[in-house]
């Protein structure tokens, strides 16, 4: 991988007397996919408003490719791309008609422009539907063409916003691989998902932010590392134990315990199978029936209810991105 093509320093922002966004600082590096996770409200969606210049940082720097987007915003249209969770595409048009509206907000004319779409019908399998009105195609056909529009332009970076969000199984593997082949073609991919095991299968790296503040940065597998170098034990109770069954074990075995619904997660560390005899013990002596128990390599859905508790927050201060303001800023 070559050098970082984004730089965020220090950035601040405030909605009155609302911290959405509280001192993050980090880089991406070019040509790698870098997941931005977080729970609802956490700062990931303000973070990447601000990156694609629909609001201005109360504090600090984005610096895009070697340019300050605050100093230089005309850089974000030239370099960056964005594809919303949101279908963005008037199903009263054919799919042809749909990327003639956005080359020519992005400036294209004549044959770059013919050939951009010709490629982007190519790309996402649609030659033979390019005169079918996209009201008709399916749910994974009309996020196929939502993609290849934010590329008509050959941006450097392309943001994705929870790009598999309601597609089923099929189309979801059938996007991760265009979003495979995007990134080795050489476009830098910024993602954001509700889905940990696609971050986990398509990122590079991945940055953690919660109550808007970077809690973790680094490689899926660096990531897991932080939680346990061994097994984690989850022990599913009846709900009305947990609180009693959670006060015992840290009395008795000097354990914290992460509640998730109805179970709790301990870091057994290397001796899982000793610490799993132990809190069996412990809680059948409480008289605290255990419903299952199992043991597993730490995941990302472990590292995400680590850093973040695993609850989800009503969002506060976000503001969602909003594909027409992105669109009539070309």
């Amino acid at each position: 991988m070559a050098g970082e093509v984004i730089e965020i320093k220090n950035l601040v922002k405030r909605f009155g007397d609302f911290t959405a966004v509280n001192g993050i600082s980090l880089g991406i590096k070019e040509n790698e996919i870098f997941g931005i996770l977080g729970p609802n409200g956490a700062g990931k969606t303000t973070t990447i408003n601000m990156l694609l210049g629909l609001i201005i940082p109360t504090e600090g720097t984005i610096i895009v490719d070697g340019y300050n987007i605050r100093k230089n915003p005309e850089i974000i249209k030239e370099k960056m791309g964005l594809m919303t969770q949101e279908t963005v595409v008037d199903g009263d048009l054919t799919a042809q008609q749909n990327l003639e509206i956005f080359a020519e907000l992005y400036g294209m004319k004549g044959k770059d422009k013919e050939e951009a779409i010709n490629y982007a019908l190519e790309e996402a399998d649609l030659v033979n539907f390019r005169n079918a009105k996209a009201g008709s195609f399916s749910g994974g056909m009309q996020r196929r063409l939502n993609l290849v529009k934010s590329m008509l332009h050959s941006p450097k970076i392309l943001v994705l916003d929870e790009p598999t969000t309601g597609l089923d199984v099929q189309n979801r593997v059938s996007m991760w691989d265009r979003i495979r082949k995007l990134n080795k073609s050489g476009v830098t991919i910024i993602l954001t998902t509700q889905y940990l095991e696609e971050a986990d299968s398509l990122c590079n790296r991945i940055a953690i932010i919660d109550h808007g503040q970077l809690k973790a940065i680094g490689t899926p597998g660096e990531l897991k590392k932080m939680v346990s170098e061994g097994n984690i034990i989850d022990i599913s109770l009846r709900f009305e134990d947990i609180e009693k069954a959670q006060k015992a074990l840290k009395q008795k075995l000097k354990m914290d315990c992460k509640v998730v619904a109805d179970r709790i997660s301990i870091n057994a560390g290397k001796e899982d199978v000793k610490t799993l005899s132990s809190i069996i013990s412990v809680l059948e002596k409480e008289k605290i029936p255990i419903i299952a128990a199992s043991m597993h390599l730490p995941t990302l859905d472990d590292v995400f209810i680590s850093l973040t508790g695993g609850t989800i927050r009503d969002e506060l201060g976000e503001q969602k991105s909003n594909a027409s303001k992105i669109m009539w800023r070309r």
